[in-house]
């Protein structure tokens, strides 16, 4: 048998195996062997222990394991204690998240009903602006009616002959209600763009609501899906990362400022819409009083005049029938003067005569006797009578050219009051039938 070199063990820590540190690898010593007695015996000598050494190995190893087993019953003793002692501290702080989570469910519950009322009130706020839109741009469409009435009374009214094409009072009142109705659908257009831009902000300020509701809708469901979290629930995971605090996590003051500037912004505009509808009202009230008041006044203004023009037209029919009348008794008249005068004629030739035959008498006849100085008297009186006679034909015909001349003038004007009744009253008055009721004027 062949002489063998043999090497001892290697050292090997299991305490720190198990603590996970592990200690370096002595580096391999060679055991010198023992100088063999003899050749029989060199193959059971070699690299042996000792008995002391058997004995101080024994030892060792059980003072190891009675030192092992008291430090193992300490940290058990402790693990027991820190178990416990983290059992209640970790049982106690979760159930004071589990309350805080309560109570922040509450919270956000809170303003999230607030931020639903103020949505619920903006909805129903602009719902009403679109009505009151409505009605204003209904208002002043029917102010087209109107104006067209008024405007067509005017050029109506300049069709009007002679005199009566006048600046009466009807017209001064129809040049009012076209100024204002051009006034007042100035107003109303103003007043539909303010309540067109009130919409728009209350839209947004709708916006931000519902945006911070649906935060808050979801905030809501996943700290009430925490909050029934327990110990048992299968659906827990590892999150190490969701520890760390996130930079753009924002504190508890910026949060319910947050919620409370879009709520004094929403209550703004609520109360701006509240506003707006009030003047709204007030703007459509007022404005179709003054179209029914300046309507009523230009009606009045054309009753007043059509009754000045039937009252003229009455006075001149009257009068050309007293014209007309005044003509033939002076037609007639100019016909017995005429009579008269062809009458005068003969006597005057008979006078005429008688003294032309006279003043043929010869010498110391021809004298002035009694008759030769009746029949001067008589072709005198015969003439002056047919000078006053053709005078008063010429004053007679004179007259009756006058009254000619009235009567044309009489039936000119009447047929001007005529066409003029007709224009107020068959044309204007019957067009104004058509103005828009205050209903319609409302925007209804």
């Amino acid at each position: 048998m062949s002489s063998e070199v043999l090497v001892s063990r290697p050292h090997f820590d299991s305490r720190a195996v198990a603590q996970g540190v592990l200690e370096k690898e002595a580096p391999v010593e060679l055991e010198v062997p023992q100088p063999s007695l003899g050749s029989a015996t060199a193959g059971y000598r070699s690299a042996k222990y000792t008995p002391a050494e058997w004995f101080s190995k024994y030892y060792s190893i059980l003072q190891q394991a009675e030192s092992d087993q008291h430090e193992a019953r300490r940290i058990q003793r402790g693990s027991k204690t820190l178990n416990q002692e983290t059992e209640a501290a970790t049982l106690r702080t979760q159930a004071e998240g589990t309350s805080h989570l309560g109570e922040r469910l509450q919270e956000i519950h809170h303003w999230k009903s607030e931020l639903q009322r103020h949505i619920d009130q903006l909805q129903a706020d602009t719902e009403s602006l679109l009505a009151l839109k409505t009605r204003l741009e209904r208002a002043l469409d029917a102010t087209e009616t109107p104006y067209a009435i008024a405007t067509d009374n005017l050029n109506c009214r300049t069709r009007r002959l002679g005199a009566d094409l006048v600046k009466d009072t009807v017209e001064e009142e129809l040049l009012k209600e076209v100024d204002l109705i051009r006034s007042i659908q100035a107003l109303l257009k103003r007043t539909t763009a303010q309540v067109v831009s009130q919409i728009k902000m209350n839209r947004e300020a709708k916006q931000m609501l519902e945006l911070d509701w649906s935060d808050k809708f979801q905030a809501y469901n996943f700290d009430e899906h925490s909050g029934r979290y327990t110990n048992m629930s299968p659906d827990t995971q590892h999150q190490p990362s969701s520890a760390a605090m996130q930079d753009q996590m924002c504190n508890r003051a910026s949060w319910t400022k947050f919620t409370q500037d879009n709520l004094f912004k929403a209550l703004q505009e609520e109360q701006a819409t509240n506003s707006l509808r009030v003047l709204m009202e007030q703007v459509l009230l007022d404005t179709t009083d003054d179209l029914r008041v300046q309507c009523s006044n230009v009606d009045r203004a054309f009753s007043q005049r059509c009754v000045e023009l039937t009252e003229a037209k009455t006075q001149l029919e009257m009068r050309l029938t007293q014209t007309l009348e005044q003509i033939g008794a002076q037609e007639r008249n100019i016909v017995v003067l005429q009579q008269a005068i062809h009458n005068k004629e003969a006597p005057l030739r008979v006078a005429q005569s008688r003294l032309y035959l006279r003043s043929l008498r010869p010498n110391m006849e021809l004298c002035r006797d009694e008759p030769q100085l009746s029949l001067e008297g008589e072709v005198r009186q015969i003439d002056a009578t047919l000078a006053s006679l053709h005078q008063q034909l010429s004053e007679a015909r004179s007259s009756l050219s006058y009254m000619e001349e009235s009567r044309m003038a009489l039936e000119k004007d009447i047929t001007c009051k005529t066409n003029s009744l007709f224009i107020e009253r068959d044309k204007c008055m019957t067009h104004r039938k058509r103005y828009p009721t205050i209903s319609t004027l409302s925007g209804y």
